[in-house]
Parts: structure tokens; sequence; C-alpha cells
């Protein structure tokens, strides 16, 4: 097979409708659109979730409960991903990041404490679960917390 020789499936690609192209082509005059009408017009159509008048279901349906706007969310690392750094390793957040670990640091980083962990690490964090700080002193390793 060289590259002169590919081409897609058959029945893959398709035409585009071209409408509005006079009487003969087909979709010509009302160029698919009907006869009068909201839809038939320049511009015409509802916007998103608009029911005919009927009331929306957004607005129908119940709202309870309340959204905090100033709530933190970290990014969460499990102590049992710690394992991979070799002993006496400094772990802090831009660590994490180049290693891959964590993608988006969010509002800060919290340690969490799943996992078992055997080596003795310094971990700076934004916020630690109470098991995972008892895992890292365990290990022999101890917390900072930014």
């Amino acid at each position: 097979m060289k590259l002169h020789e590919l081409h897609p499936a058959e029945g893959s690609k398709k035409n585009k409708k071209r409408v509005g192209r006079g009487i003969g082509s087909g979709h010509g005059k009302t160029s698919t659109r009907g006869q009068k009408g909201q839809k038939a017009r320049s511009g015409g159509g509802v916007r998103p979730g608009f029911e005919g008048g009927q009331m929306p279901y957004q607005q129908r349906i119940p709202k309870r409960g309340f959204t905090n706007i100033f709530k933190k969310e970290y990014a969460l690392v499990n102590v049992g991903a710690l394992e991979r750094f070799e002993a006496g390793t400094v772990v802090t957040p831009e660590l994490l990041k180049e290693t891959g670990l964590v993608k988006n640091m969010k509002d800060g980083l919290k340690i969490l404490g799943d996992g078992e962990l055997t080596k003795a690490l310094t971990v700076k964090g934004h916020s630690f679960s109470k098991t995972a700080a008892e895992k890292i002193a365990a290990a022999g390793g101890k917390i900072e917390v930014i």
C-alpha cells in the first residue's frame, strides 16, 4: 500500500447540502426551510431550553442546597503514590507537578491516607488528612504545612 492509494471508506464522505442555489438544485426557493413561520425567518428560531412558552424545565424543577463560592478545592494525592520517591526526598507541590502526579494544582495540595508508605519523606502540602499524617510519621518522615 502506498500513500497515494489511501482513500476514505465508502460512504464516509458526503458533500455538504448546498441550499438556495436555484430551483433546479432541489434545494432552491425556500432553501429547505418550508413556508413561513418563525423557523423560516432570517435569524429565526428559539433559544436553547425554550419550550414554546411552557415553563421551561430548568425553572420548573425544585432548587435546593447551596454552593459556597469560597470553598477550597484541593488537588488530591494519596500517600501510596509517594512511594515512588527516594527516601529523604522533599516532596513539594512543584515536584508532584513535574512528575505528573498532579496535573492541576487548583487551590492547593491535600495528601490523603490511602496506600502504604515505607520511606522517610519530608512532605510539603497545604492540607493533610489525619491518617496521611500518621502514615508519614510512622515511616519516619515529617509533614510541613505550607
